[in-house]
């Protein structure tokens, strides 16, 4: 099957929605521990066609209840007396594996049915024991999911349910290699495959066909089937560290690709020159550069190997992005109606965007001035602290060294075993810690935020490592 956008479908048939009073007693009793009155929109809604079996996108944003939603029917359908890995949960991050744990176990409390979270930067034996001990449902990053698998300590044989949570996150960092190597241990009969997100931008979009088939798709986040919806966030920073700022919320949002709108051409230079110091693959583009820098910077948007441009309105006008997932302002236009046209940048083609506006208390009121005159629903977000910072950016090089490290022949481990000794003693004093640390951030800043690959041909997009890389050829599920 091409590895093209999935046939997305909206439910054959209009079930009816779910009532807590619906769901068998042992489930009601797990709800009730819960503290929960009635079910979520999110929760009624999916539920029967959960139920059903059938390949299901769901769309709800963040804290609607997804993860009730997908977890009672999983509590339900899988067999308790069965000590076999019946359900997986993929999981982006550990504390999500951790918090999904928690609730299988709060709500499954009446059910029997045993649940494992399994994550890396931990030891095995407590998941290897939790395997032994018959988990029917497992939930975990797909690294450590797949190491599990090749150690042999977890089969996926009896496996009868997928669930993909937060499928947009888990793509932008950097699982995809890993989803497609884990789907040659997926059982030969059918599964049910159900996918989660807040939202289903195009890249993302792109990839269902790979792992589900013909889904069904609910959407509770707009009026539409396709997502064709742009977010508008803004974050208040410091007047004096607006660029730190910027590194700060890039690290945690991760855009796929984005403009960085200033409204002079010293700032566009002075946003593009701090980017490319600290690692980013970041261009410019202004009114005055030369026409042959020009063309070079427009080249690379063509081919879509530039992942950040900087750049003023004026020099940015008639460059179309069709995919471009988030908009950055690093300061608020001072047009309003500029607002508009930099914002509609993203969004693009059913698609789905971001727009994010960096403010300074002096120009928070004029945004929300903004807001107000356009009707725009504007989200305040908390600017990222230096420990929000470092926990994404662990989970992203924890991902990504042990996929190299599974990647590794016998005699590349053997010749890494000479560095055991020395790495166990640079981790015992701060000095010598350093020195790790430089190694980490040199491995994550050219593995993570390297500049894309240029295509072969035109036929082949270009692509930036972590990102999903679309392959020819069939898909290696084995689905029949």
């Amino acid at each position: 099957m091409d590895e093209q956008i999935s046939p997305i479908q909206p439910p054959l048939e209009d079930l009816p929605e779910a009532r807590l009073a619906d769901l068998p007693e042992n489930l009601r009793k797990g709800a009730a521990l819960a503290g929960w009155k009635e079910l979520m929109p999110v929760q009624a809604r999916a539920l029967p066609y959960l139920f059903s079996g059938r390949d299901m996108m769901i769309q709800s944003r963040t804290g609607s209840g997804k993860t009730g939603a997908y977890l009672l029917p999983l509590l339900e359908l899988v067999n308790p007396l069965d000590n076999a890995a019946q359900a997986l949960i993929l999981v982006p991050t550990r504390e999500l594996a951790s918090q999904v744990l928690g609730e299988a176990e709060l709500l499954g409390q009446a059910t029997g049915v045993r649940a494992a979270a399994v994550y890396g930067g931990v030891g095995y034996r407590a998941q290897m024991d939790a395997f032994k001990a018959g988990a029917q449902i497992v939930i975990g990053t797909p690294g450590r999911i797949l190491d599990h698998l090749l150690r042999r300590s977890l089969s996926l044989k009896h496996l009868k349910y997928l669930v993909f949570d937060e499928a947009d996150r888990m793509l932008s960092m950097g699982f995809y290699p890993d989803m497609r190597r884990l789907q040659a241990y997926l059982p030969e009969q059918a599964i049910s495959t159900f996918m989660f997100s807040a939202t289903f931008p195009p890249q993302v979009m792109r990839l269902t066909g790979q792992f589900l088939r013909q889904p069904g798709f609910i959407n509770l986040s707009s009026d539409h089937i396709h997502v064709s919806e742009t977010e508008h966030v803004f974050y208040k920073v410091p007047g004096m560290d607006k660029d730190r700022s910027l590194v700060r919320i890039i690290e945690v949002e991760n855009p796929l690709s984005a403009i960085i709108f200033c409204n002079t051409r010293v700032r566009v230079e002075y946003v593009a020159t701090v980017l490319q110091r600290f690692g980013y693959d970041a261009d410019m583009l202004t009114s005055d550069l030369s026409q042959a820098a020009r063309e070079k910077v427009l080249t690379r948007v063509r081919q879509g190997t530039l992942r950040f441009l900087v750049a003023t309105d004026v020099a940015a006008r008639g460059i179309d992005l069709p995919e471009l997932s988030h908009v950055i302002q690093y300061e608020p236009p001072e047009d309003p109606e500029s607002y508009i046209h930099r914002a509609g940048r993203t969004g693009r083609a059913g698609g789905s965007g971001t727009a994010i506006t960096l403010v300074n208390p002096a120009e928070r009121t004029g945004l929300l001035s903004i807001a107000r005159r356009f009707s725009i629903p504007l989200e305040e977000r908390p600017l990222p602290d230096d420990a929000a910072v470092e926990k994404v950016v662990a989970e992203r090089a924890i991902a990504l060294l042990e996929a190299r490290l599974r990647a590794r022949d016998q005699l590349q481990s053997e010749r890494m075993r000479r560095f055991i000794p020395l790495a166990r003693a640079l981790n015992e004093t701060d000095e010598d810690t350093g020195l790790l640390a430089m190694l980490l951030d040199d491995f994550y800043q050219e593995t993570f935020h390297a500049p894309a690959v240029p295509p072969a041909d035109e036929e082949q997009p270009a692509r930036r490592p972590g990102a999903p890389q679309r392959r020819p050829g069939g898909r290696s599920r084995r689905r029949r």
